[in-house]
């Protein structure tokens, strides 16, 4: 990084600064709330699932830039998916997500996917009820 430049690329600013889908959801089908001891991060992701489509996705979080952004561009991928496709969702994919190698400090790597391991808990407990 050199000198005066910003310590986060543009898809992380972006979405910090203007995160999507931050809201609740009315009547969540699935839900989870991820927190990071290491960090204080805490993000809660709701899923309104209708059939095996994901109709909407949406979060709240009190957490940093990176974990924000990492939720804003998650829901925004989750919306209008199959179920397949977002249990597939990959660690690789949301660090690319997020500006691809070196975007992401490793030290910082966990709060990028906690949003990850939110929607993967909501996903394993809503097929448990469903």
């Amino acid at each position: 990084m050199t000198a005066g430049a910003p310590p986060y690329g543009s898809a992380i600013l972006e979405h910090f600064r203007r995160p999507r889908n931050q809201r609740r959801l009315e009547r969540p089908s699935a839900a989870h709330e991820a927190y990071n001891p290491l960090c204080g991060d805490r993000v809660r992701l709701e899923l309104e699932i209708d059939g095996l489509v994901v109709r909407a996705a949406a979060f709240t979080a009190n957490a940093c830039a990176i974990c924000t952004a990492a939720a804003s561009i998650l829901t925004e991928r989750l919306t209008g998916a199959t179920l397949e496709d977002a249990a597939g969702v990959r660690d690789a994919e949301m660090l690319a997500a997020l500006g691809g190698e070196g975007a992401v400090p490793p030290a910082r790597v966990t709060c990028a996917l906690l949003p990850l391991q939110a929607l993967r808990a909501a996903l394993a407990a809503w097929r448990t009820q469903a």
